[in-house]
């Protein structure tokens, strides 16, 4: 198997399945398809079709294969479990129907930690008992997706949440065996968190197994950090921008995983309000035409 690139509904703006400015998933589904991709992630649980026919019968016509999907829930908050819960297996339930494998794990935005998103020095922290049940939680949802389902459990840092900043990523991996959660490292979330992605990749290159593809505006950035601007502004100000006017390195990040034989699967995520992109399926394929100059099929 080769590098493949694939697109999620996060870049037509769709963050939450009941968010009433999402487009409908048939045109998601109509667009990727138009703007050259052949794999698409299921997007926030409860988006896309949970009866296996309907969405089955959906990706066919279109020719796109389901690649995996994210449980993007407060696994911070503990009286949020059963919620965190209810999206893991129904998440895990649509991925085995289809055939997916990738099982992503996400902290969702905390409303302590979105303010201070892209600056480590003045975001709170756990305590120590905090952050064992935390972790308790983490690997309980991971054993479900491997045990009960057959899945690769995968965390995946992300601005604004609990594991955002390179020191919290990098304790996580240390305490919970790779055996049982591997990475999904997202290049634009290493960015806003302020390390090296590249960096990182090469650091622990042997248990990534999925990488979501997004950039990071630099000037746009500097002017969030400067302003002390909170995730939620700052997305609305276009910190994520089309993968080849942002900081990311990605002829870097292709050298990295030809040279490393990554196989598998490369999906843009390319957060956006969709009340501010006029025209997702115009980035969408921006954005593949840019990854095929690089060298990406």
């Amino acid at each position: 198997m080769s590098i493949k690139i694939g697109n999620a509904p996060c870049s037509w703006g769709v963050e939450f399945a009941d968010d009433a400015r999402n487009p409908s998933w048939q045109s998601v589904l109509s667009d990727c398809a138009k703007a050259g991709y052949k794999g698409i992630e299921l997007g926030p649980v409860g988006f896309m079709p949970e009866e296996p026919d309907v969405l089955g019968a959906a990706l066919a016509e279109h020719d796109l294969e389901l690649i995996g999907g994210v449980v993007f829930r407060a696994f911070h908050d503990p009286n949020a479990w059963e919620d965190v819960l209810d999206g893991a297996h129904r998440t895990c339930a649509a991925l085995k129907a289809h055939g997916a494998q990738h099982f992503v794990l996400i902290d969702s935005i905390a409303k302590e930690r979105a303010p201070t998103a892209g600056r480590p020095s003045e975001a709170v922290a756990m305590d120590d008992a905090q952050w064992k049940a935390y972790v308790e939680r983490i690997s309980t949802v991971a054993k479900i997706g491997r045990d009960e389902y057959g899945l690769i459990p995968e965390i995946h840092p992300h601005a604004g949440g609990f594991m955002d900043f390179e020191p919290e990523v990098e304790r996580l991996l240390e305490e919970v065996d790779a055996d049982l959660l591997k990475i999904c490292i997202d290049t634009g979330h290493c960015t806003y968190a302020g390390f090296d992605p590249v960096a990182f990749m090469q650091r622990h290159r042997d248990r990534i197994t999925y990488v979501h593809f997004k950039s990071t505006d630099a000037k746009v950035k500097a002017n969030a950090i400067a302003n002390r601007t909170g995730f939620y502004e700052a997305c609305g100000e276009g910190i994520f921008c089309n993968l080849s006017d942002g900081e990311v390195d990605f002829p870097a990040v292709q050298k990295l995983l030809v040279d490393t034989q990554f196989s598998g699967w490369c999906t843009i995520e390319q957060d956006c309000d969709p009340t501010l992109d006029p025209d997702p399926l115009r980035d969408a394929t921006v954005n593949r035409e840019y990854l095929q100059t690089i060298g990406f099929s």
